[in-house]
């Protein structure tokens, strides 16, 4: 697989689909409405009204689904935005529009089981000149499921522990409103007293808010996410030799992190000028994980 196809997202993965193509999960950070000019005709954002743009990622993400595995899992991360100087209908000047939780609620309306909001925390936000409100320091991630039964490895994504947590454990039968079981840790359960080593514990259970400073790429003239946000979103979403699709592939930030932890990557983007961005970034990372350069193909 591995390959970056330029044109309309949504034709490219109807042709996909009807080539019978199939991906386990779906990773990407779609255009943020109202936010920025890409400078290309078809491009998702600039839409005259939420509604539009809500529509628009609904029928994206259709689109997405007719590509994914029955048991797949579909990532999004999305900010907000005001209708601070502009004319959308229903909405005050001051307004914030709340367009994570429309697209995320129109999603479910969709049929996608909207499993969980994760807050991205970012410690180093913009700056911004406001003084009426706090400084946003936020963006969400959405987890959403094609089916109720889908593949999630919470193993690989355990939250490191403080070396001090060890001694005895004192475990309740499960079912207990006050279990406290070794499973919590990463380790089996027994319901007796047992005392846990350091080494022995995996981590606890992932948490629903992630703190990843904002990285940017050097010769990306666009937002990207950083490699630290999603990569908890390809380890559990997916297993190795596994393809990872991100439909807004943008600077290339997915395929590099799925090849980077052994999984194929699967993209689109309309701005065929991002295509020596993603190259050049594709190919370091093919590099220093000594892969085969010939793995790596983006298609006009």
């Amino acid at each position: 697989m591995n390959k970056i196809e330029f044109g309309d997202c949504r034709e490219t993965m109807r042709r996909w689909a009807a080539d019978g193509v199939k991906v386990q999960t779906c990773v990407t950070s779609p255009p943020y409405f109202g936010l920025r000019d890409y400078g290309h005709d078809g491009q998702i954002g600039l839409e005259q009204t939420p509604e539009q743009y809500i529509a628009a990622m609904v029928e994206v993400f259709r689109c997405v689904k007719d590509v994914l595995a029955d048991d797949g899992t579909l990532w999004v991360n999305i900010a907000d935005s005001w209708g601070s100087g502009k004319n959308y209908p229903g909405i005050k000047q001051k307004d914030l529009i709340g367009i994570p939780w429309l697209l995320a609620l129109a999603l479910r309306d969709d049929g996608w089981y909207l499993r969980q909001d994760i807050i991205w925390h970012k410690p180093n936000p913009m700056n911004e000149s406001v003084n009426d409100r706090c400084t946003k320091a936020h963006e969400y991630i959405f987890l959403l499921s094609k089916s109720d039964r889908y593949y999630y490895n919470r193993e690989d994504i355990r939250e490191p522990v403080k070396p001090t947590t060890t001694g005895k454990a004192g475990v309740r039968r499960s079912g207990d409103s006050k279990t406290r079981s070794r499973d919590h840790w990463g380790v089996p359960h027994n319901p007796i007293n047992v005392t846990v080593e350091y080494d022995e514990i995996k981590g606890a259970n992932k948490r629903s808010v992630w703190t990843v400073n904002t990285k940017p790429y050097k010769g990306a003239h666009f937002a990207t996410f950083p490699p630290a946000l999603i990569e908890p979103c390809i380890l559990a979403g997916s297993k190795p030799d596994d393809i990872v699709l991100d439909p807004f592939m943008g600077s290339g930030t997915t395929a590099a992190v799925a090849l980077q932890h052994g999984r194929q990557y699967l993209g689109c983007e309309l701005n065929p000028e991002y295509g020596q961005l993603q190259q050049d970034r594709i190919s370091k990372t093919v590099k220093e994980e000594e892969f085969d350069t010939r793995q790596v193909e983006l298609f006009a």
